[in-house]
Formats: C-alpha cells, structure tokens, sequence
C-alpha cells in the first residue's frame, strides 16, 4: 500500500489520472505514459487499477516486440497475485511465439531524439552541422513533404548560437511557421507528433511542478525552450515543440539522472509556461 497522502497530492494524483488516461486510451502502445499512470494509481492506493494498468503495459510492450520487458512487468503481478488467469495465459502465448528465446526489440526511429535511454549514447547521428538539433529532420518533414521551401526553411530555422544574449528565448519553429502564414499550427503539430511517436501533452491543462522546472538549468530551457513540468517516481516529464533534438537531450541528460519522459505540447503554452515558471 502506498504511503498516506495529502489532499494536495490526492487532487494533483486524479489530475494526472485523468489526463493520462486520456493520453494513453488515444495511444494505448505509450508505456511511459502508463507507467506514470501505474505510478498514480499505486500512490492512491488503488491496487486493482495498479494490476489493470501493469497488464496495458505489458501488452504494449508484446504489441512493440518488447517481449522481454513484458514477461518482466507480467511475472511482477504475478509476484502478488500468483493465480492471475489473465497473466498466466499471456505468459504461454509468449512463449509459445518466442520458444525459450526472447530478443530485444531494436531501437525504433533512429532520428528521433527522445527515444534515446539516460547513460546510454545517443543514436548516431547524420549531421550536416555540429549541432543536432533536429534540423534534417524537421527539414525532411516540411520541404521533402512541399509544405515549404528551401529557402524559406533555412531563413526561418534558427539554431542557437554561444553568442547569443543569456535567456534569449528561442521561439519553436513551428510556432514561427504558424506566425508567418507558412503552415498552420495545427498541421505542424500532426506531422511532427506522427513522426515522433510522442504523446501529445496540452500543457495548458496540466499544474506544473514548480520546483521541478526550477531545478534544471533556466539558459538550458531557455536555449532550447523545453520544460520539465513534473516528477513521477524516478522520471522526470519534459515538455517540448521539437522532439528531434538530440542535443538538448545531451544537455538535460547531464543535469539529472533520472529518467527522461518527453511529451509534445503546443508552442505557444510552452513559451508562456517557460516564461511563467522561469523569470
């Protein structure tokens, strides 16, 4: 059983509750955002919705071919609920499609920034600048795909330079398509949510941490215009417009050891709230 809980906490837990189960019934193969799901259920103590919520996981994971991380989350329920049917069955199912070998699912979206695991290397990239900050990709997305030209892209694209004033506020660039008539916002954010594979977070909605987004660098999320807006057990929830950038996850990933999980949000909350918890 979890440990007691304020009214504070309990009103922040149904929070997350509901605003992740929305999340994860439109994308029910996000196991992170179950995973905090789990995370709030157990500090509620509600123990039935715990088990449910670690069965989703699993399944994700065998829809993903994480076959190993599923036998691991379902042996953790059946650790407390040893004659589990549902559980049982699912275990025979995997073992008859993988026999007595399970292989590690290969690292998906290789040019996608937020999949990359804390302490491990970062994918390699395919840089044209010593910077990886998703720039091929968003231009792989929006001039490959004919929504924008060339030269439009390249006026429009702004990487952050060491000279640059200290908390200058970098604009997404996708809010800076929208302000210039070039592509709407809503559009921007369906090819790049459908690229990367991100939950889709209206931060708007959400009560940030404050202490959590004081507690990483103020020029890191400035340069980059990221947040950290909360904390769930040993992970760390990061907001951003451009989930291609590899090397903000660099940064990050050196100022914290806990476990990143990113979530894409509209660029105009995201600058109010940067603006809003970081002045």
């Amino acid at each position: 059983m979890a440990g007691p809980t304020t009214v504070n906490d309990e009103a922040q837990l149904a929070q997350t509750i509901e605003m992740f189960e929305v999340i994860t019934q439109s994308q029910p193969l996000d196991y992170q955002s179950l995973e905090i799901l789990k995370e709030a259920y157990y500090k509620l103590g509600r123990q039935k919705d715990v088990v449910n919520t670690s069965k989703r996981i699993a399944q994700a994971y065998v829809q993903l071919g994480q076959l190993s991380s599923a036998i691991l989350e379902y042996e953790s329920i059946l650790q407390r609920y040893p004659e589990d049917p549902d559980v049982k069955a699912a275990l025979q199912d995997i073992e008859s499609k993988a026999g007595n070998y399970v292989a590690a699912a290969a690292v998906q979206e290789g040019d996608l920034a937020v999949r990359s695991t804390p302490g491990q290397p970062l994918p390699s990239a395919q840089p044209a600048e010593d910077v990886d900050d998703g720039r091929l990709t968003m231009e792989k997305i929006f001039v490959d795909g004919r929504l924008l030209s060339a030269p439009d892209f390249n006026l429009y694209w702004r990487t952050p330079k060491p000279t640059d004033a200290p908390g200058t506020l970098h604009e997404p660039f996708i809010q800076v398509l929208a302000d210039k008539g070039l592509v709407p916002l809503d559009r921007s954010l369906k090819l790049v949510c459908e690229r990367s594979r991100l939950p889709f977070l209206p931060l708007e909605k959400y009560d940030i941490d404050v202490d959590v987004a004081r507690g990483f660098p103020r020029e890191l999320c400035y340069r980059w215009c990221i947040l950290p807006f909360d904390r769930m057990s040993k992970s760390v929830q990061v907001a951003t417009a451009n989930p291609f950038n590899r090397q903000v996850v660099a940064e990050l990933e050196h100022a914290t050891r806990s476990r990143l999980l990113w979530y894409l949000c509209p660029p105009g909350e995201l600058v109010r709230a940067i603006r809003k918890m970081l002045r």
